[in-house]
This record gives C-alpha cells, sequence and structure tokens, in this order.
C-alpha cells in the first residue's frame, strides 16, 4: 500500500511504483494518490485530490474526505494485510496510518519524511518510532535525524531524474517566434490561484521596470499550469502590460521554457531546486498573508533560509525575498544584478553547481525501492 496527499507526492510515488515494479513485476499496489499513480498501475482506494487542502478552514471543510480516506485505507489494511506500507510526506494523515500498521504488525517505510527540520520537531522522534525504514531526498536530513538518534538512508533527490529538457534553447525560441538574441527572462508566480495573485502582479511591474532599465530587447515568459485559467493571468497584472512588453503565456514544455531563461523570478517551491538543475539563476519570493506569516514565524524555529536551493547549500547561493521585501524594485534589482555575465552571476552558477553534486546522482526511486523491497523481506 502507498499513500500520498499531494501532487508532489503523487509524481515522486509514481516513480518508486515504476522502480520497484521494474525489479519485481509481480507487486501489486493500492493506496491513495492521485492521477500519477493511478497511472503506474496503482489501485486508488481514495482520490488525494480531495483532501488536497491546506489552511484551517479548509481542513475542517474537508474533515469527511479525510475520515472517508483514511476509514477505506484501514478496512483494506485489515480486510487484505500489504506486506508493506509506504507513506509520502503528509505526516498528520500518515502517522496516523503508520499507527495503526504498527498494531496490525504490518512493516512501514516512509518515504520522503516529512519537513521535521522545520517546524513540528517534536514529530521526529514518533516517526522515528513508527516506521521501520525512513528515507530521505535532502542531504541535511540525514544529520538532522541523526541528532534524535534515528538512522535513515539519504537516497537522493527524484527530481534529478525527473528535470530535463525536450530540445535546444533555441530550437524553443524559434517555436514561439523569440529572437534568439533577445534577453529572456521567466515569471514562475506558482501554480495556485492564490500565489499567482498574491506575485503576479508584482512580477510584472518588476518586468516593466526592468524593461525600462535594460537596452537590450527582453522576453518574458509566464508559464501556466493546466489548472490556471489565462483569465487569471491577464486580470493580475498581464492586461495592464501586455500592449507595452513582449511577455508570452506558455502552457507547454516547461522545462523547456525555464532552461531558455537568462534569469528567473519564481514562487518558493520545488521550482528553485528544478531551477537549479537546469543551471538557471533565480530570485525566490514568499508572500502570504500577514497573519499566516505570524503564525509561521512562531512554529518554524532554527531555519536560515527558505528556498531548497539555500537550504541544501547552507548558504545564500540565490537571492531570496520574503513577505514585504517582494516588490518590484527588489525584484528588478536583485534580477538585473544576475543579468551581466559577472561576478554576481558566476558566483550563482559555481553554487547552483555544488546544488547538483550535495543532491546525489540519478537513480534516488531506484535507491527507495531497493529500500522498500528489503524492508518486506526482513
Amino acid at each position: 500500500m502507498i499513500v500520498s496527499g499531494e501532487a508532489s507526492g503523487d509524481m515522486h510515488g509514481a516513480r518508486l511504483v515504476r522502480a520497484i515494479l521494474d525489479q519485481d513485476p509481480d507487486i501489486s499496489f493500492c493506496g491513495m494518490g492521485g492521477s500519477e499513480l493511478r497511472a503506474a498501475g496503482v489501485e486508488i482506494l481514495y482520490d488525494a485530490h480531495k483532501l488536497a487542502v491546506v489552511g484551517i478552514t479548509e481542513v475542517i471543510s474537508h474533515l469527511g474526505d479525510i475520515l472517508a480516506a483514511r476509514r477505506a485505507l484501514i478496512k483494506r489494511m485489515r480486510d487484505n494485510r500489504p506486506a508493506l506500507l509506504i507513506l509520502i510526506d503528509y505526516p498528520d494523515f500518515n502517522l496516523l496510518l503508520a499507527a495503526k500498521a504498527k498494531k496490525l504488525g504490518i512493516p512501514v517505510f516512509y518515504y520522503i519524511s516529512p519537513q521535521v527540520w522545520a517546524w513540528r520537531k517534536g514529530r521526529t522522534r514518533k516517526i522515528g518510532r513508527l516506521t521501520d525504514r525512513i528515507a530521505v531526498i535532502l542531504p541535511f536530513e540525514q544529520q538532522f535525524y541523526a541528532g534524535y538518534g534515528i538512522d535513515v538512508d539519504f537516497v537522493g533527490h527524484p527530481l534529478v531524474d525527473g528535470v530535463h529538457t525536450s530540445m535546444a534553447k533555441n530550437a524553443f525560441l524559434h517555436l514561439h517566434n523569440i529572437p534568439k538574441d533577445n534577453t529572456i527572462i521567466g515569471l514562475l508566480p506558482g501554480s495556485r490561484s492564490k500565489e499567482i495573485r498574491n506575485l503576479l502582479p508584482d512580477f510584472l511591474q518588476a518586468a516593466a521596470l526592468l524593461d525600462k532599465h535594460i537596452n537590450n530587447n527582453i522576453t518574458f515568459l509566464i508559464p501556466r499550469a493546466a489548472s490556471i485559467k489565462k483569465s487569471l493571468i491577464m486580470d493580475n497584472g498581464l492586461a495592464a502590460v501586455k500592449n507595452s512588453l513582449d511577455v508570452r503565456v506558455i502552457s507547454e514544455k516547461r522545462y523547456d521554457l525555464m532552461a531558455s531563461c537568462n534569469a528567473v523570478v519564481a514562487a518558493s517551491g520545488t521550482v528553485a531546486l528544478e531551477l537549479a538543475l537546469l543551471d538557471v539563476p533565480a530570485v525566490v519570493t514568499y508572500r502570504v498573508s500577514p497573519r499566516t506569516y505570524r503564525i509561521g514565524r512562531l512554529l518554524v524555529r532554527g531555519v536560515k533560509y527558505f528556498s531548497l536551493v539555500n537550504l541544501i547549500a547552507d548558504q545564500k547561493v540565490i537571492p531570496e525575498l520574503l513577505q514585504d521585501e517582494v516588490t518590484p524594485e527588489r525584484i528588478a534589482a536583485e534580477l538585473e544584478a544576475m543579468l551581466d555575465d559577472g561576478p554576481v552571476r558566476q558566483n550563482i552558477l559555481a553554487g547552483l553547481k555544488n546544488v547538483r553534486r550535495l543532491i546525489g546522482a540519478p537513480g534516488a526511486s531506484g535507491r527507495a525501492a531497493e529500500i522498500a523491497l528489503n524492508t518486506m523481506l526482513t
């Protein structure tokens, strides 16, 4: 049984399932997930899309779905005992399942540990107590767990296998009729409506400032997720600048788009690491409501950075703009500084190279698959 509650976990879980099947094609899977796990051959007992909520209010309104999912998974564990329970992140839900699995004598493999190093560190020993094996995908997590006397396996990051371009930069630019000598800047406000409302207006105002300051022709690229309507992008700043700036909204070949950029401003998240793998300098931003920010500051302790790139490097490789620092002026200044092939850009590129070294070689899913199979046999 494999359980994931979020889109990234669904993707990484599907890669793990395929890696396990490569080693033992006779294994069958059931669990909770989305379209990726379903496509990998997992019998979906409950669609994780119904549980993809954030915030206390949303959790309360979806409590019925959360409880129904838990009942469905526990019923299957009781009725047809799986050889292994694989958990992917999603700790509040998954730790309850781990406790039930332990009572039923089902071994538990936690793949992609929750970010206990950032907040609610008290869960660390609980995770160690309820699991048989733990795999982590960030290099510093192994040392963190060791501080609690818990051995974990660092398998490397699965994105190393997944982030690839499908065409050369010039081919991508030609496909979209973009002059190859233009300066290309990516505007990546995220894939959620709230992120776009919070960040895109400032990103586009920063684009307007850059367009005035730089003599070169600039093309700005915005990747659009399938879940985002173009009208949302238009309503959050694009309509105001579409006649004065060269802004392209592109809904395909996301990694090719990112790799074609000279620099990017992005919402914080996995995208920072994806850009590092593509060797693209970036400014990472993060902004939430003032109330959420105040609560977050109380919960998150001892973390110097919020972007994965800087956390992995344990130093500032790329600029981070947090909350009130997210202004058009700051974004434009940071982007402009990294466009010239001078010390700023070269230092960033050297830092990104180091991050790529630290996150491990390709094959993370295969290494995790070996742990899963070994856990079933012991």
